[in-house]
């Protein structure tokens, strides 16, 4: 009995270490590690507002009901000489939607920070009327269509060095580590050799079993980005098909008879308390763990008993104590996603087998709570956290053609935050801020599910959650890296921010910010919008997150991994599970993100007319529906030139990204022929032929400097060089930002360096991509403008 409560102590303190205790525990941690940060005058000129001579009023416009859409960036005047037309405003940010219940009109005030200037916005609101939705004109390309190639320079790409790192280490895991919970749970013996993992799937630990779930995925990807080295590709099968084989005959268990014939619980709504118990609780110590697996309901697979899921729906909170659960839906999401996505790289019906049995068990038991109930638990801080398990059950609703699970998906609206109440009056989808302040991981992979939901049903509002809420998060709550969470208001450093568009005042968190995992969620969201509305903004975020934070989460020499990257000045990446022994989230969602690096340098259109290069990274796609092969040669971001090269023959549009940052100097050349064609930055550049063998387009997208200022304190900013965050490299902690001075006409003047090596020199200070940055370093610095 000492050594139990001697566990669950030592877990309790190793849970605050990690941030993930409530929000009222996490403030006393909070507390005794905070070192301020500078605090500005409020009138001090900041970054280009200092040369600000005008801002322009605008005007916009709404229907009924729906808060307008307000842009961030409005048209402004500068003292000459000055690059920039543009000021960000922070516009009021309303709770509820009660301004544009009916027709009319009303002013908006904005502020500019550092400024007196006090921009309008006219708002005028007009009757609703029927609004036509995105419909979905882009298909994404199978993994093993696209190849990831070393540069021109004959060297191995940053994707393709992290890349190496995981599949260098998964191919040599042991299932059977992956597999030690399941089998515990069913009081099944483990083969020998088998080892169990630690951190998040240890014994007691009420999230076991979630890191399965993601090594499921791992390795469906990594099998099939392996099709060039046969033995490889063979090992990623052969682990597919051997947890497909053990869980399938776990989940055959559940709910049947055991091997003495005693009786059994089929339906999942009748599943009772474990053997000599009167209630149900999460003890999952080796004595204390209910083995019963034939009282469990027929579906159940689980690395835990089911009694979580059963205590959530009576209002049980977050906490390690027995009577207290640790988000049993989020577990059961990456399992479920993990299997579809064998599934669907593999074709083992088994797979899908075991995922249909899932959702028939949470459909028995969801469907007979009331909204009430189910409002009250999507809204229980990390209990209630449900993963994507909305967008899992839409997935398999379209695989598996059982309308049931679509109904299963809509079960999981988070209704407060997606429209506000039961009867839909605002919310997400009137345009409403329903999100500050909360967990952001628990809430972004809601809002991929939203949009999946969309997907099927062709419900408008669902898309206007996913659509405002990517607009706010990107505008409102990141920080230059991609990342979207780290408040110091709420204390949580895996929350957004209290207030919209306050990251200096209620952000940058003493105890860590930018969780890998919300990022990872944030692309996921991301890729998935633009398949339904080609903003150029979507992959320009896409690029930003994907170099400044994903590739920037892996240690130098190992498949380590960050949890959460801190932003404050001096700070330094913390890299864990380099022998993937044992996970967190983040160490998890690393799993996938490093083994599916080319998912999305390329799209189709739905009737194969157009080809969208996305991202530019040296790799082959085989286009297989037009006979096509297109070869992307490039040494970006070390170099600003990429050329294509078509192999094959046929008619289609060529649609390549100009970025946002490409401000000038774009060259289009089509067999070495200068194209007068117009390039406009945030946009897709068309070209239409017919493509012969041979073909060849080269890009020059020219990089320049530019600064990324925190939104409500601008001379607080990260310096860019294109798409690539520059961190300056620091010999230690600081407890304040690194000043240094820039020319306001030409940033580039202030600062030496090669382009080639992505290393520059500031007053003295080294300056490297954030991605090859492995200690102290400072992102965001005290710039001065002269």
């Amino acid at each position: 009995m000492r050594q139990t409560k001697a566990i669950i102590v030592t877990f309790f303190v190793f849970f605050l270490s990690l941030n993930l205790v409530k929000a009222q525990e996490e403030e006393e941690v909070v507390k005794k590690e905070v070192l301020e940060l500078p605090s500005f005058d409020a009138n001090m000129p900041q970054l280009y507002h200092k040369y600000l001579i005008e801002v322009a009023d605008i005007e916009v416009e709404t229907k009924v009901g729906y808060l307008p859409r307000l842009p961030r960036y409005v048209e402004g005047k500068f003292k000459a000489g000055i690059k920039t037309e543009t000021v960000r405003v922070i516009w009021p940010a309303p709770t509820d939607n009660k301004e544009v219940l009916r027709e009319g009109q009303y002013v908006l005030e904005g502020s500019v920070p550092g400024t007196e200037f006090r921009p309008k916005a006219k708002v005028i609101v007009k009757p609703r009327e029927h609004r036509d939705g995105h419909a979905r004109t882009l298909e994404v390309f199978p993994l093993d269509a696209v190849s990831l190639n070393k540069t021109t320079k004959g060297e191995p790409s940053k994707f393709i060095e992290n890349r190496d790192k995981f599949i260098g280490t998964l191919v040599d895991t042991n299932p059977d580590s992956f597999l030690y919970m399941f089998r515990n749970a069913f009081g099944q013996e483990q083969p020998e050799g088998a080892e169990a993992l630690g951190v998040w799937d240890s014994q007691e630990t009420k999230l076991r079993g979630h890191a399965t779930g993601h090594y499921l995925s791992a390795i469906a990807q990594a099998y099939a980005s392996t099709g060039q080295d046969d033995t490889l590709r063979a090992k990623f099968g052969e682990k597919m098909d051997y947890m497909v084989e053990v869980l399938y005959e776990l989940s055959q268990l559940s709910g049947r008879p055991d091997k003495n014939g005693n009786g059994f619980v089929e339906d999942p709504t009748a599943v009772p308390p474990g053997p000599g118990k009167s209630t149900y609780d999460s003890d999952l110590s080796e004595d204390g763990i209910r083995t019963d697996y034939w009282n469990w309901g027929k579906g159940f697979i689980s690395a835990y008993p089911p009694d979580q899921f059963i205590m959530l729906e009576s209002g049980a909170t977050y906490g390690t104590q027995p009577t207290q659960v640790w988000a049993p839906y989020y577990t059961l999401h990456k399992i479920l996603a993990g299997l579809l996505d064998v599934y669907e790289v593999s074709g083992d019906k088994r797979a899908l087998e075991i995922a249909k049995g899932m959702g028939d068990w949470v459909y028995a038991r969801l469907s007979q709570l009331s909204t009430d109930t189910l409002i009250g638990m999507w809204n229980t801080y990390i209990a209630g956290e449900f993963g994507g398990m909305n967008e899992a059950m839409a997935r398999l609703d379209r695989i598996a053609d059982e309308p049931r699970y679509l109904k299963v998906a809509q079960l999981f609206d988070n209704i407060k935050m997606f429209f506000g109440d039961a009867e839909h009056s605002h919310g997400l989808a009137k345009n409403v801020d329903t999100f500050r302040g909360l967990h952001a991981n628990q809430h972004i992979p809601q809002v991929m599910g939203a949009l999946e939901i969309y997907r099927d049903t062709g419900l408008l509002e669902y898309y206007q959650v996913a659509d405002n809420f990517w607009y706010k998060v990107k505008n409102d709550y990141m920080y230059s890296i991609g990342g979207v969470a780290g408040a110091s208001n709420p204390t949580n450093p895996e929350c957004f921010i209290g207030q919209p568009a306050t990251l200096y005042e209620n952000g940058f968190s003493s105890g860590g910010q930018n969780e890998t995992c919300a990022s990872y969620n944030m692309l996921k969201l991301t890729r998935n919008l633009f398949l339904f509305d080609q903003r150029t903004e979507y992959m320009d975020y896409y690029e930003r997150a994907l170099y400044n934070h994903i590739l920037a989460s892996v240690a130098e020499d190992s498949p380590a991994n960050t949890y959460h990257v801190p932003l404050r000045p001096g700070s330094i990446k913390d890299f864990g599970n380099p022998k993937m022994s044992g996970f967190t989230c983040c160490n998890g969602t690393a799993l996938e993100s490093n083994t599916k690096f080319q998912n999305s340098i390329y799209f189709k259109s739905e009737d194969n007319s157009g080809l969208y290069v996305n991202l530019f990274v040296p790799s082959t796609l085989a286009w297989t529906d037009k006979a096509i092969i297109l070869h992307q040669e490039t040494d970006f971001p070390k170099a600003d030139q990429i050329k294509l090269i078509v192999e094959g023959n046929g008619r289609f549009d060529l649609k390549i990204r100009i970025p946002q940052w490409a401000e000038s100097g774009v060259a289009v050349r089509v067999n070495g022929e200068l194209e007068e064609v117009e390039t406009v930055p945030g946009t897709y550049l068309t070209i239409s032929r017919n493509w012969k063998n041979g073909d060849t387009v080269e890009l020059k997208l020219p990089f320049q400097f530019h600064l990324d200022p925190v939104m409500d304190q601008q001379n607080i900013a990260s310096l860019f060089y294109g798409p690539i965050l520059l961190a300056a490299q620091e010999e230690g902690p600081r407890n304040d930002w690194r000043k240094i001075t820039l020319n306001a006409k030409d940033l580039g003047q202030t600062i030496e360096g090669d382009p080639r090596t992505l290393d520059f020199t500031i007053d003295g200070i080294r300056f490297k991509p954030f991605y090859e940055t492995y200690g102290n370093h400072s992102v965001y610095l005290d710039i001065t403008l002269e």
